[in-house]
Order: C-alpha cells, then structure tokens, then sequence
C-alpha cells in the first residue's frame, strides 16, 4: 500500500505516467472499501466509526489521486459524498503539530461553510487537538479574529469574509498546503470570480488544489488554468433513479401557482418539503400564502440576518418545520436528510438547475416526490428538461389532487433554544442525558442535537415540547441552571399572536 501524501512535501509532481481519468468513459470503482486507501490506522478506525465503509462514486474517483498529491477538477453534486472527498487529502496533508493555516475551503454560502466546518471536525476526530474554524460574515469580525491569533489547522469560509481578514492581516496563509474550491460554479454565479483569483493569489504557489463544481462553465476552465497544476478531471454525469424520485408535472395558470402549492402538500402530506421559487418576492408570497392556511413554513433568502438563518435551518434539517421555500441560490448546498418532497414553484431555465434540485431527495434507501408547476408559456422550458432527462414526464391534472386529511399538517418535532453551547463546554450527550435523565423523557422523543458557540438547538417530539422546555428549566445542565425558549413559527401560536397584539396596542401612541 503506498503512503500517504507527506505534508512534509507539499512541493512534490503529480506523477506523469497515469493519465487523467475522465469517469465518464472510464467509470467509477463500485463498492471500493475504504480499507484500500492509504489512509492512517486512525483515520480508518474512525470512517468505520461514523459508519463509512464504502466510497460514493466521486470518493471512489477521486480519492486515489487526491491522496496521491494531484490537483483535481471534479463534477459532484450536494450530497455525492464530495465533502468527505475533499476533506480526508486535506486532512492528511496536515501536521497538527503546527498551529499555522495548512489548508482552506472557500464556499459560496454560510450554510455550505458550516456544513462542511461540521463534517469535517467529524473526519477530523482521528487525530487530536485539529483546529477547524468557519471564517463566514453575518457575524461581528472580532471573535474569528481572536480565533485566529490563537492558531488553527483549517478555515472554511466564504470569499467575501476570507479577503476581510487577508486584507487586515488576521489570516496568515505562508504554511497553505492545500485549497479547496467547493461549488465553484455557484461561486462564479454570485459574482465572486474576482474574489476567488484575489484569495488564490495569496496562497503559496507550491500547493494542492482541489475544485469541485456541479456544472462546468466557461469560467471554470479559466479558473483551473490559472491556479491549478496539471490537474485529473473526474466528471461524473450521475443520473437520479426513476424508481427512488417519482416526477410529476401540473399544468397550471399562474394566478393559481401558489395555491396549488397548498393543493399539493395537503394531498401529498409530506412531512419535510423544499419549495423552489425563482425569485425572492415569489418566496415571500408563497411563505404568506401558506401561513395563511395553516402550514409550518419558513423561507431562506438573502435578505435573512445570520442568525435567522441559522434557525431557519437547524428547524427545518429537525423535521420541526414543514415546508422551507427557498431560491437556488439560498439553498445551494444544503443537504437534508429524509427530504419527502421537492416542489419546483416555478419551471427553472437551466434544466441542469432542475436536476440539482430534485436530487436533493430520493437519497439513500429513500423513496421523494418532485412534483412542478408549469403554466403554458412554460413548455418551453419544459421540453428542455425533457430532453435532458433524456425521457418523458408525467403529466397529471392539478383537479386531481383532493385532500387526503382534513388534519393541519403539522411538523412531528419542535426545536427548543437552549442559552448556552460550547463556550460553555456543553456537548450534546449532556443535553441527551439532561433530557433522558432528570427530565425523564424517552431517547426515542428526542431528535438532532445542534451545539453551537452559544446557543444549543435540540429538536423533540411535538406533544412534550412545552414540558421539556419546564422541565429543562427546573433541572441542571453541566451543573448550572440553563434558560430555555421554543422555537415556534411566526404566528403559529395564540400565545405569540395575543403578545404581538398586546405590544402593538403598548406603542399606539395616546389618543
């Protein structure tokens, strides 16, 4: 078995006999173990641990060059696996000895950042004391830049926030051995090609240099000549199973559009859906449409302070948020687990952006709906899509679609805020323990455990939401007593209406 790539030699040729590997005409291995890689004892011992035993296809593709010491141009989607393919050369390049900036992601979103911050601390659990730190703006400068006068291994941030702290001094990148550029495309879409050359610029010319994008633009082949080394491509052009995402079409005018969203989801009845709009107003027409009739909706747009999109998030990935409507570019990254349903608002342009967008469910062993409204000037873009499928669709009648409940749908978790995170040591086996323990509730009612700087998010079942937050109150946790809130959606209940009606009689000024 060959070692694995030195960061003791980040200088070292790719080796110039193997040609490139294009997986489209050469394919992926199938079912290739991780055991095969060079990776350490430590690292393998901890992939089985987080239950990765075989690689995806992009993993499968890219591993054995990147470990190699190759630059890389690779085509994968969210949820492909392509974190981790990044993430393990990254990682095994480093020398957690030295307190210096040895690698760094540039994403397009907060969102994406934090995910991939998140999985890779938990890559990164083999070996002891590796800094991991999410440089994003939404947040005050200061605590990032504290953060990094104290050292760390890896940042993972957004162009914007990295050239901030490259312009005033606060980030050092002389030790850079590895760059990474996770969905490039999406960054060049939002305008950031300039901010990507200026923070390429800055690192050492003698690196490793990984990009990974969903499509392949014109601007990306401009941006791989300028700053990556004779780099392998692995394009993989993977197709999503008729059998795992059942597609169904509806003709509908577009005065109707958004009510049939509401037809949909009350005949459908899935407990977690993502909604496309092509455009902000149209998520913020539909977010009030759906309140309206009683659904737990959110929306994710730009114009979200981080915070709140930070809990519009956590809500949703908890299952205690039916419906999140969102813009492409609000949601690129975001990888749900057990997504019932992708309802396309509003036929995209791009066919490849349709694509992106129905993968985001039928994943795994998982069965999803991707379920579109199309009004006639659309069929355009209809045929598009068709012929890149390179099959038909469904189509069905929306007078079609009757209730199949006369039950509100409702979210089966509720998020409870806890004033408190890792600041102050707190894990998520205390909040488990506290809930299980003292609290005296069952493991089965309690859900994803979010830890962050300062607050820590835990998702339980509906029916105990408001005991649990008592009971949490009452007890102790890591030996003090914690403030707890629900996280509810706006308007969702009569205890947040008549305070939002009696604070708006409190600033009427007097007659």
């Amino acid at each position: 078995m060959p070692a694995p790539y030195n960061p003791a030699m980040p200088n070292r040729s790719p080796s110039p006999e193997q040609p490139p590997l294009d997986s489209e005409t050469s394919g992926a291995p199938d079912n290739l173990a991780f055991e095969q890689l060079p990776l350490t004892p430590a690292a393998l011992a901890n992939l089985r641990q987080l239950g990765y035993l075989n690689m995806t296809p992009i993993q499968a593709a890219s591993l054995p060059l990147t470990l190699a010491g190759h630059d890389l141009i690779a085509q994968a989607k969210t949820g492909s696996g392509k974190t981790a393919a990044f993430a393990l050369p990254l990682l095994a390049n480093l020398n957690p000895r030295s307190f210096a900036v040895q690698a760094m992601v540039l994403c397009p979103t907060r969102e994406l950042a934090d995910q991939v911050t998140q999985e890779i601390r938990r890559l990164a659990r083999a070996e002891d004391n590796i800094k991991i730190l999410s440089l994003v703006g939404g947040t005050t400068m200061r605590p990032q830049m504290a953060s990094l006068e104290h050292g760390a291994h890896i940042v993972v941030g957004t162009p914007g926030r990295i050239m901030d702290h490259l312009q005033r001094g606060s980030l050092n990148l002389e030790a850079l051995n590895t760059l990474v550029f996770d969905e490039a495309d999406r960054m060049l879409d939002m305008g950031f090609f300039d901010d990507m050359v200026f923070v390429a610029k800055q690192c050492p010319n003698k690196r490793q240099t990984m990009l990974f994008s969903a499509t392949f633009p014109d601007s990306i082949a401009q941006l791989s000549r300028q700053f990556l080394r004779q780099p392998r491509e692995v394009k993989l052009l993977e197709r999503h199973e008729s059998d795992k995402i059942r597609q169904r079409f509806y003709e509908v005018a577009n005065e109707e559009r958004l009510g049939a969203v509401a037809r949909l989801l009350n005949h459908f009845r899935p407990v977690s859906t993502l909604a496309f709009c092509n455009t902000r107003q149209q998520c913020r027409d539909l977010l009030k449409v759906l309140r309206d009739q009683g659904f737990h909706a959110l929306a994710l747009h730009g114009e979200l302070e981080q915070r709140e999109r930070d809990q519009v998030l956590i809500q949703f990935a908890n299952r205690s948020c039916s419906v999140l409507v969102a813009t492409d570019v609000a949601a690129r990254g975001l990888d749900i687990a057990q997504l019932e349903a992708v309802i396309n608002v509003d036929v995209t342009p791009d066919p490849e952006v349709y694509i992106h967008r129905i993968g985001r469910t039928g994943r795994a062993d998982q069965d999803g709906w991707a379920l579109s409204l199309a009004s006639p000037n659309q069929m355009r873009r209809v045929a598009n899509i068709v012929k890149e499928l390179g099959t038909e669709v469904e189509w069905h009648p929306i007078d079609e679609l009757p209730a199949t409940s006369n039950e509100p749908l409702l979210p089966p978790m509720t998020t409870l805020q806890i004033l408190g995170g890792r600041k102050d040591k707190i894990r998520p086996g205390d909040v488990l323990g506290a809930l299980t323990g003292e609290a005296g509730f069952n493991a089965a009612q309690i859900g994803k455990i979010n830890v962050g700087e300062f607050h820590t998010y835990v998702a339980v079942a509906r029916d105990i939401a408001r005991e649990a937050q008592r009971r949490l109150m009452a007890g102790k946790l890591k030996g003090k007593t914690v403030k707890v809130r629900i996280l509810d959606i706006p308007g969702d209940n009569q205890e947040d209406k008549e305070s939002r009606a009696n604070a708006s009689i409190r600033r009427r000024p007097p007659p």
